[in-house]
């Protein structure tokens, strides 16, 4: 029987076009840049005027074209998301039709952060076991719909954004060779949005998520299960952090970071980090990670990538990638979703007023 292993052949990613600097959050926030860089690491966040599903397509549209493939090809498509469009029908499917994906299965994940690895991990074990030879796998997150503006410990950390990879049949020994999944337990509380689905309170009256946050509880909890995973995903493939080429790790705040990496004893020089330009964009975050590792040149042939992921739940998990000689794309894409022309003010209006912000100068985000 031919071995299957589940290559990445195609990458891409849709950033939202307005920026939001930490300055720009000081004019609606009670922060300041300081204090923002100190404890995050961030210095700047895209917010999206378009919905998941639109910046999830987008980002499938590139990775399509980097893998040479036409959504014609694809076998599934899996968004990873805790904010897409719709529950039923999945946004998944949204995406799929609008690819001209005709013969693909569609489904949406949601484990919060970790959701795109999730994702990643299902597609792997499907086209090994011969279910399926190609899929679509995407994270899309519209967290800055989800913040309650008076909440500057979490406001501040999150953004908007996509990422998408083509992970298709090889008999290569490349792509995701071991992973392993958790779930931190009695946890769920230190980071959730109540009323985020469907229960009583969402009929009572409209919907104003603001997101629980306990991030000191969060910060122990998460290094600890990431460097656990990270370890038992090591030894499932055969391998030490000797081995490890690049650090992928989940952005979502650079002490986490760097507290995992100590722990593990890994090089931070050998640690992909873009988390002060983009936030935690939450389950895009990973494969934001990824494309931007490639498209500076430090993703290079035959390298063999530890992964580390954990979000709301508390879930967590760790894989070892290897990657294919491919790092250029076969094609580019052209399609496109036109810039937002207006302030952070405009964009979330609706927000800052149920919220009742009151912005300090008229110059934000512009």
């Amino acid at each position: 029987m031919t071995l299957r292993n589940a290559e990445v052949t195609g990458w891409g990613r849709y950033m939202p076009s307005l920026v939001v600097t930490n300055r720009d959050l000081v004019d609606f926030v009670d922060t300041s840049d300081e204090w923002i860089q100190s404890r995050t690491g961030i210095k700047q966040r895209h917010y999206s005027h378009v919905s998941t599903g639109e910046m999830g397509w987008l980002a499938a549209e590139r990775a399509l074209a980097a893998a040479g493939l036409s959504a014609a090809d694809l076998d599934l498509v899996i968004l990873g998301s805790t904010t897409p469009d719709d529950v039923c029908p999945n946004t998944a499917s949204y995406i799929k039709n609008k690819l001209g994906a005709s013969d693909a299965a569609a489904f949406d994940l949601n484990s919060a952060c970790t959701s795109w690895f999730y994702g990643l991990t299902v597609a792997t074990d499907m086209i090994k076991a011969g279910t399926i030879q190609r899929a679509l796998v995407i994270g899309a997150e519209r967290l800055s719909l989800a913040m309650d503006w008076n909440k500057r410990e979490s406001c501040c950390l999150f953004g908007d954004g996509a990422g998408a990879v083509v992970v298709q049949s090889s008999s290569a020994d490349v792509g995701l060779l071991s992973s392993k999944l958790s779930c931190v337990p009695d946890s769920r509380d230190y980071l959730r949005i109540p009323c985020w689905g469907i229960r009583p309170e969402v009929h009572t009256g409209g919907l104003h998520p603001s997101l629980d946050f306990d991030g000191a509880a969060i910060f122990k909890r998460a290094i600890v299960a990431m460097a656990k995973d990270c370890q038992q995903a090591l030894g499932a493939a055969g391998m030490s952090l000797e081995d490890i080429d690049l650090f992928v790790p989940h952005q979502a705040n650079i002490r986490i970071i760097e507290g995992l990496a100590r722990r593990l004893n890994f090089p931070v020089e050998k640690t992909v980090i873009c988390i002060d330009k983009y936030a935690n964009t939450s389950a895009a975050s990973m494969p934001i990670a990824l494309y931007e590792a490639l498209d500076s040149g430090r993703l290079k042939p035959g390298m063999t990538i530890l992964m580390a992921t954990f979000g709301a739940g508390l879930s967590s998990g760790a894989g070892v990638l290897r990657w294919g000689d491919r790092v250029g794309g076969e094609g580019v894409s052209d399609a496109a979703i036109p810039a937002y022309d207006q302030s952070v003010r405009e964009l979330l209006s609706d927000s800052f007023s149920y919220h009742g912000v009151v912005c300090k100068s008229q110059s934000v985000g512009q």
